[in-house]
């Protein structure tokens, strides 16, 4: 293969890779967590669209319990953004890592 045709295979997987990462980006991703009470909506770009507390776990006298849950669910929906994006990246790569992708 000559240098050119690899030139151009790689422009080709670069411009499939930031059309395919604008997809995700555009996405939203709804993630439920302790039993539905929490539910937080996340775009692909990783940004918190919303937040949703179900008023029953709203006691303040369980304060930090709330936090906790919150925590615990923004935690999940970046994971849910991230195993998109691996996708994505072993999509273009074929698995291969060290591309910085």
């Amino acid at each position: 293969m000559n240098i050119n045709a690899l030139m151009q295979q790689a422009q080709k997987m670069q411009k499939e890779m930031t059309k395919l990462t604008k997809e995700l980006e555009a996405k939203s991703f709804t993630v439920s967590s302790a039993g539905g009470a929490i539910e937080v909506v996340i775009k692909g770009t990783k940004r918190i669209e919303s937040i949703k507390i179900d008023e029953d776990a709203i006691d303040p006298s369980e304060k930090e319990m709330l936090e906790d849950m919150i925590k615990i669910a923004i935690n999940e929906a970046l994971e849910v953004v991230e195993k998109e994006f691996e996708k994505i990246n072993n999509q273009m790569t074929g698995g291969m890592k060290g591309f910085g992708f």
